[in-house]
Parts: C-alpha cells; structure tokens; sequence
C-alpha cells in the first residue's frame, strides 16, 4: 500500500513539475523580444537619377548630362556609436553608372565606381547623412570634336554629399548632390577633363 501511495506521488510530483515546466515555457515565450536588424546590419539597393552641369575642367564644351546610378551598399564595415543612440558608419559601396550626355559631342557614357560610404544614422534608425568619395573607370563614344572626350576610355571621379529618410520599413528616398570628373589620365593631348556638379535623387531598398 505505501509502495503504492508512494509511486502516486512520485507520478503527481512529476506531472506537476511538467506543468509547471510548460507554464514556465509559455511565459517565457511571450517575453522574447527579437532582434531588431538595424539599418547598418542591411544590404542596400540604391536606384538614383540627376542632372549635371559643367562646373570646371579644361573643355570649352558646356556639357549637361543626366546619370543613371544603380548602387549596392554593403552592411557596416566600421562603426561608431554616440551616447544618444546614433552612429556613425563607414559601408562599401559599388555603382553602375549609365549616363546620358544631353549637350556635348558625345552621346552616353556607361562606367563603374566604387567609393567608402560615410553615413550619419540618427538614434531610430529612419533618417541619415550620408557622402563618399571614391572613382572607377568606363566607356565613352567619343567623337572627333575639338574640346571632346578623346578616347572611349575614360576615368571617373566622384564626390556625393546628401540626406536619406524612411518612406516604409523596407524602402527610403534620397537626395543628395553629385560632382563628377571625367577624363582619360593623360591618355592624349590634349585631354580635355570634364567636371560636372548636379542634384540627384532616388530610391533604396533594403535586403
């Protein structure tokens, strides 16, 4: 009888122990909060269009130009982290530039830049400063004029300054300023650099 009564007991304890085991689970389940990904620890898509005007360079050419820009922006390389939540961050960035030389001799230029981006990101993560200096190198069709790009190889230049903000969890508009410098490094003489500054703005989707 008390061996009996015992393995009661024992089979009770147990059951309650399970029970109050998944109660426990179920609480705990309820206070796990996931992780925020931060919009430094994202892949970004930057898709962004302008218009440049000349602004210096040995050309005696008034050049106008509209660039197509289709980055990718890699997730933080370097970081650093201020009191009241905002960071400021230093990611990669590539860009596929195709460019439509609306007054000039030529017609399109088509090129790859590469640059650091230095970003600004305020403490909630939905509005930041961003800017980047970098170059990279592409094609022209060049024309025999004088003042002209003078070959289809040419070097690019650029410096971006402008500001980004959320329009929904997933995607931002940005606006920023473009200067851009085309030339062949001294491939002929002469060589008629072109420098061109400009607005452009756009859109960015996370990944």
């Amino acid at each position: 009888m008390r061996k009996n009564i015992s393995r009661l007991a024992l089979a009770f304890l147990l059951v309650s122990t399970g029970l109050s085991m998944a109660k426990d689970a179920a609480s705990g389940a309820d206070l796990v909060i996931p992780a925020t990904i931060q919009p430094w620890d994202k892949h970004y898509i930057d898709l962004e269009v302008g218009y440049l005007w000349k602004s210096g360079g040995s050309t005696p050419l008034h050049y106008r130009s509209v660039p197509v820009l289709l980055t990718w922006r890699s997730p933080e390389v370097l970081g650093l982290d201020f009191s009241d939540g905002s960071k400021i961050i230093v990611r990669n960035r590539v860009s596929i530039i195709g460019q439509w030389i609306e007054s000039g001799p030529e017609n399109h230029y088509f090129g790859l830049m590469g640059a650091p981006s230095i970003e600004w990101w305020n403490a909630g993560g939905d509005w930041s400063i961003y800017g980047g200096i970098g170059g990279g190198a592409g094609w022209i069709d060049s024309q025999d004029a004088a003042g002209g790009q003078g070959q289809d190889f040419t070097l690019n230049w650029f410096g971006t300054l402008g500001v980004a903000h959320a329009l929904t969890p997933t995607m931002q508009l940005r606006v920023g300023a473009l200067f851009q410098h085309l030339s062949n490094g001294g491939a002929t003489d002469p060589n008629p650099g072109l420098n061109s500054l400009g607005m452009t703005v756009g859109l960015t989707w996370e990944f």
